[in-house]
């Protein structure tokens, strides 16, 4: 008869004021085997100490499989007799091993027989007994030890499987990170990731730089309502769709029309939408054209002026909003160096201090504006800026947190792209180098 699935049930779900039970499948037809009277002195699987061990008796695996209920905390397999059918020697602890695979299982042998005991072990099972030495002290000892090292067992493989996964999240998120592609446009790019999520390498903000062949290069930002994978998956989809779509020859409205639909048919509730500001810079540098949907200005900082956000009076409404929405372009004059800050909700929405005060638009101004004042550029700039919000929020942010920096003509730090690690986290490599 074929053996089943392996139950997904625990080792023991025995009551707290019962003792521990012990199924013994027996495989010698000269005689039943004569299990003795054992006693749990320890108290172990919750076993109230001097309660007897119970005692379930199967003559074939047949019938150990009708009593090899939730309650069982240990299988003792006798293996003395060699299998009559000619098969593999361990063929009845395999079988055992398949159907009970979260239950302790001692093997029994004859003494004379000590090298099947051993490869007993080797293929799975706690330990082994030989069965002319078996009386109850030994035997009890023995069940003690097989339920505790089977337990062992499980729970470092789980350890192993979770930290098996989590390495694979983390290749897997590092990979959806964007690489961006601006060589050839003389500008210095520089970026800050945090999510907000605990553990997490990629959240719900996402941002993207291109330069396409005409020599115009366009950045965008933007922000999945709500936190989770389903919305960190929805950021990669709408930065890819972005993307491709860029280098297809869409921009403004037509773009941002477009990515609503992607989103519309992506998201997993209706109630999901995503805020977006998008950028094109002129081939000359000199010029932008920008697109709000929903999503704060970009902070514009020029030589000998102090950094300003650019207009978003004229921005449109959040992408899956509204059906028919429309998506203003506004045309802006950069001059011949300057820098561009696009940054998401997070770096903004920190408290200050103990209140519900938060920092804002004009207080993240007045924090940047006092950063270049000090001679920050590139890099140091973003990385004292995202401290300095921390600082002020008391801790670690809850929200994500994406910003970015583009650089003509200024001079400073510029090219790496870093992850700010989550609270908990060791801090990441650096992900990828940008010489542009």
């Amino acid at each position: 008869m074929p053996v089943p699935a392996p139950r997904p049930a625990e080792p023991s779900a025995t009551p707290p004021d019962a003792g521990l039970t012990l199924l013994v499948i027996e495989s010698d037809p000269a005689g039943p085997l004569s299990v003795p009277e054992i006693t749990d002195m320890s108290g172990a699987g919750g076993g109230v100490v001097g309660k007897p061990f119970r005692v379930r008796t199967a003559r074939n695996l047949t019938e150990a499989e009708r009593l090899l209920t939730d309650d069982v905390d240990c299988i003792l397999l006798d293996l003395t007799a060699p299998p009559a059918d000619g098969t593999e020697e361990l063929a009845a602890l395999h079988e055992v091993l398949r159907l009970a695979p979260r239950h302790a299982v001692l093997a029994l042998t004859a003494e004379a027989d000590a090298e099947r005991a051993a490869e007993a072990v080797r293929a799975g099972a706690q330990d082994y007994l030989f069965r002319e030495e078996l009386d109850g002290r030994v035997l009890g000892r023995a069940i003690r030890y097989a339920i505790a090292r089977k337990r062992a067992d499980l729970t470092q493989r789980q350890l192993t499987e979770s930290r098996l996964r989590a390495q694979e999240n983390a290749r897997l998120e590092r990979g959806l990170l964007p690489t961006p592609l601006l060589a050839g446009s003389g500008l210095r790019f520089a970026a800050r990731y945090r999510p907000g999520r605990s553990r997490a390498l990629l959240g719900g903000d996402f941002y993207d730089a291109v330069r396409t062949p005409d020599g115009t290069v366009h950045a965008m930002i933007g922000d999945v309502s709500g936190h989770g994978p389903d919305e960190a998956a929805l950021g990669v989809e709408l930065r890819i769709a972005w993307r491709a779509l860029t280098f297809a020859g869409l921009c403004g409205d037509e773009l941002l029309a477009t990515l609503q639909q992607v989103l519309e048919h992506e998201r997993a509730d209706e109630e999901t939408f995503a805020t977006l500001c998008a950028v094109d810079i002129s081939p000359d540098g000199r010029r932008a054209g920008l697109s709000l949907a929903g999503h704060p200005a970009p902070l514009l900082a020029l030589p000998g002026q102090a950094p300003r956000l650019l207009p978003q009076e004229d921005g449109g409404p959040a992408l899956g909003l509204l059906r028919r929405a429309r998506w203003p372009r506004t045309q802006v004059e950069l001059g011949g160096r300057w820098s561009l800050m696009m940054y998401t909700d997070g770096l903004i929405e920190g408290r200050i201090g103990a209140g519900s005060e938060r920092l804002g638009q004009d207080g993240m101004v007045e924090l940047i504006s006092r950063q270049v004042k000090d001679g920050l550029r590139g890099e140091a700039l973003l990385e004292a800026a995202v401290a300095r919000v921390q600082e002020l929020n008391g801790g670690e942010l809850t929200d994500d947190l994406a910003v970015l920096l583009l650089d003509r003509g200024v001079r400073g730090e510029g090219g790496a792209v870093r992850m700010i690690p989550a609270q908990g986290q060791a801090p990441e490599p650096e992900l990828s180098h940008l010489q542009v």
